[in-house]
């Protein structure tokens, strides 16, 4: 005995994981921009507190503090696009799962 394939939930499987695949597009896409913004922000503030350097003692310290700046931002940066690539797999593969049941 064959059970009939139920269409209807593969289907809205497909449909519910291309959404999903499209928030996920928006919302990089988003995280991109303000990453941009950001840095354009970074780089134009920097620029501005480097108009004000006068001895080499306060190029190194600029250096330095704008270097671990820039770096923590990136991180924080990069953390945000990995927590939306993890979650965004894992709500891919709850859907995936429902397809098996």
């Amino acid at each position: 005995m064959t059970t009939p394939i139920d269409f209807t939930k593969s289907f809205e499987s497909v449909k519910t994981l291309m959404e999903m695949q499209a928030e996920t597009i928006t919302k990089s896409v988003e995280l991109q921009k303000q990453a941009g913004e950001q840095l354009a922000a970074f780089f134009k503030t920097e620029a501005e507190k480097a108009k004000e350097l006068k001895t080499p003692e306060d190029v190194v310290k600029f250096n330095v503090e704008a270097n671990t700046s820039l770096f923590e931002m990136l991180k924080a940066q990069g953390e945000a696009f990995s927590e939306l690539a993890k979650t965004a797999g894992e709500n891919a593969m709850a859907e995936v799962t429902k397809l098996t049941k």
